[in-house]
């Protein structure tokens, strides 16, 4: 498969550590960060139609990820 977009440590680099460090001790960040991936693939195999889906489905699983990655960057923000 190809690269994914949207990964976290290229979204956040100056945030590596803080993730690394957060998914060890923060079970709802882990949870956090683990959806966020598991919805990024799901939208690249949709963009790149491995797995297609209609558009509906596909705007729906971006915004998911949007709002997860406004999460993720609160929690990494405070």
């Amino acid at each position: 498969m190809s690269h994914t977009p949207h990964e976290l440590l290229e979204e956040f680099p100056e945030h590596a550590k803080k993730m690394a460090a957060l998914k060890e001790s923060d079970a709802h960040f882990a949870k956090l960060y683990e959806d966020y991936h598991e919805v990024n693939r799901a939208v690249h195999r949709a963009e790149t139609n491995v797995e297609p889906t209609d558009q509906f489905h596909e705007e729906d699983m971006r915004k998911q990820r949007a709002r997860l990655k406004d999460e993720i960057y609160h929690i990494l923000s405070h």
